[in-house]
């Protein structure tokens, strides 16, 4: 390959390689021929499984490294369940493979599709706090850059050439993107603690769509971007049982502290204001370190907040009568 290009942070592997495809003059699908790969959704089938010696080909042709290649890809196997079906051909309130936030396209210097975009469970961006899009909004088609026979960026859509950047803003309900956060969050914690449970968590949230009587036998994957919307504002008014578990008392324990604060960001002020209310603690933890352990916090605030009940209750029930 004559010309490389960095990847940018958080990008999907399919973005990637359609840029790198454009920089060096071929477009998208004609370019899967270099690669030696198939026709249809060739780039989107890397995400989820990337052949080492396609890996290794992107390697030697360019300056990326190998271990940041693959790291682009959706492979992770704990939230393989939650990715968005590969779909080429849809039909209305069905999911696509893509969703996009034209915000963030219009804010790159080099537009691309980030890998959270692929996650049935996000709905909106966290920068811009706007709801996602999973189609052109000129010709409601799916992204489909990967079947762009032209030299024309990937912002652009496929089928109509609409500049996905102009799209307009989608709003969604403040209640249902903490919802969406707090969910993410849980998800992390759960990931990163090897937890058993991931696949307790994977199985309620996709049956999501059947607590909010949003759809009946359809699974969160298989609904668009809208329904999912929808879903998740209706699903915010709603008891949070449904995503609890009753096997293990300390993960549903760390759910509830993260979904009763709205997610990991919120939950340090409560930390902190505990702290300093009831242990006179001078340190701050508004701030935490990088890579400051979540479930070990979630489980010092839980103890605490345990700890402060029980001596509560002994003053009371040490109360003489009368």
């Amino acid at each position: 390959m004559a010309r490389s290009i960095d990847p940018q942070p958080d990008e999907l592997l399919s973005s990637w390689l359609h840029r790198l495809a454009i920089a060096n003059g071929i477009a998208p699908r004609p370019f899967a021929s270099v690669l030696e790969l198939g026709d249809g959704m060739w780039s989107p089938r890397l995400d989820l499984r990337l052949p080492r010696e396609v890996a290794t080909l992107r390697t030697d042709r360019t300056d990326v490294p190998h271990e940041t290649i693959s790291a682009m890809a959706m492979t992770g196997p704990a939230l393989t369940p939650l990715l968005l079906p590969l779909r080429e051909n849809v039909r209305r309130n069905r999911s696509t493979w893509m969703q996009y936030c034209p915000q963030c396209l219009a804010g790159d210097a080099v537009p691309y599709f980030r890998r959270p975009w692929r996650l049935a469970t996000r709905i909106s961006c966290f920068v811009h706090g706007r709801g996602l899009r999973d189609r052109c909004p000129a010709c409601r088609s799916g992204v489909a850059s990967f079947d762009q026979t032209e030299l024309m960026p990937q912002h652009f859509c496929a089928r109509c050439a609409f500049d996905l950047r102009t799209a307009s803003k989608v709003f969604v309900k403040a209640a249902a993107r903490r919802l969406e956060r707090s969910i993410d969050d849980i998800c992390k914690v759960e990931m990163a603690k090897g937890s058993m449970m991931i696949g307790d968590l994977t199985s309620r949230l996709l049956g999501a769509p059947v607590v909010a009587g949003v759809s009946l036998g359809k699974t969160l994957t298989n609904l668009s971007t809208s329904s999912r919307i929808r879903c998740f504002e209706w699903l915010a008014d709603k008891p949070v049982s449904w995503l609890m578990t009753d096997e293990d008392d300390a993960v549903a324990r760390r759910r509830r502290l993260v979904l009763a604060a709205g997610g990991h960001d919120r939950l340090i002020p409560h930390f902190s204001d505990f702290m300093d209310k009831h242990q006179g603690s001078p340190m701050s933890v508004r701030s935490p370190p990088t890579g400051a352990d979540l479930a070990a916090l979630l489980e010092a605030y839980s103890r605490a907040t345990d700890d402060a009940i029980k001596t509560k209750r002994h003053r009371v029930l040490a109360v003489p009568r009368g």
